[in-house]
């Protein structure tokens, strides 16, 4: 919704602006110039950019334009996921293997279909999961290994924005390429004996192609690019959120200590209260405890167990 709300002001204080002035929509309606500056852009970014770095820019796109973002309810399933997982392991990281081997068909999982709609974040999850598995490795080794992955990741999603980035910066140069070309058109209407009414018709829709370069710069592309490098930033966080419990769980620490670790590292705008952390695992405990066992933990003998 805020998307649109921007594309409203932008789009309606340009042209209606243009069109408070006297200007009429028909004068900067140019399909031609339009195409050209379009196309030379689309070029340059095929051109420019490896096959899965465009592929990922897709990805991206898709995600801004469906308002895909990693909210409250996120946080929930994927806080509980790392707590049902850490709780799995006590029992020995063996015990992981038929989770971790086939994520998607685990019913420990499939309880959290959020997190299964993002494969990086499932793949680093059970990645990692699988290399506590295959042999000893304290905290300090295993947080040396989480901090150079995760900047591999978060350099690779970065790229599709730099790139687009780049594209924006190079739009008003487009603009002026259609813009010559059209000049070079209103020349050569002098030579065929054009009036100066024809003349200045054809040197004004040549400028426009400057006009279009520039606002496909500054109003479309750089904003694009800019939400791209935050949805980057909110899963960058996110894994670096996994890699906290990770490592404090390497550390000795309980389950509900490393959850809690992770919980700070979320977001503010999302993330959620040690109160509402442990309200989501008491009622975790409820509903998988059958009905003759005792009830779930109050929050005094949680933390007291945790300390």
């Amino acid at each position: 919704m805020q998307q649109i709300i921007g594309i409203f002001i932008v789009m309606g204080c340009v042209f209606g602006g243009f069109a408070l002035m006297g200007g009429t929509i028909h004068a900067i309606w140019q399909p031609i110039e339009l195409v050209i500056i379009a196309g030379a852009a689309l070029g340059a970014l095929v051109l420019g950019n490896p096959a899965h770095v465009l592929s990922e820019m897709t990805t991206q796109f898709r995600k801004i334009l469906t308002h895909k973002k990693q909210g409250s309810e996120f946080q929930r399933q994927l806080l509980l996921l790392m707590y049902e997982l850490l709780q799995t392991a006590a029992d020995g990281l063996k015990a992981l293997d038929a989770h971790v081997e086939a994520p998607r068909e685990s019913p420990l999982f499939q309880r959290y279909p959020l997190v299964l709609e993002e494969p990086k974040l499932l793949a680093f999850i059970v990645d990692n999961f699988r290399l506590m598995a295959m042999g000893k490795i304290n905290a300090h080794e295993l947080e040396g290994v989480l901090e150079q992955e995760l900047e591999a990741i978060h350099d690779e999603l970065l790229q599709p924005s730099k790139s687009l980035h780049k594209i924006a910066e190079a739009m008003p140069g487009f603009g002026i390429l259609a813009a010559v070309l059209g000049i070079v058109m209103a020349m050569n209407s002098v030579a065929d004996g054009a009036d100066a009414a024809a003349i200045s018709e054809k040197v004004g829709a040549a400028m426009v192609g400057t006009f279009i370069g520039i606002f496909f710069c500054y109003g479309v592309l750089d904003p694009i690019s800019n939400m791209m490098k935050q949805l980057v930033t909110q899963e960058a966080s996110t894994m670096e959120c996994v890699k906290v419990v990770l490592v404090t769980h390497v550390a000795g620490k309980p389950a509900l200590l490393a959850i809690d670790a992770g919980r700070r590292l979320v977001q503010l705008n999302i993330k959620p209260s040690f109160a509402q952390l442990e309200s989501w695992i008491t009622a975790l405990e409820g509903a998988d405890a059958p009905a003759d066992a005792e009830p779930p933990r109050r929050t005094g003998e949680r933390r007291a167990k945790a300390a």
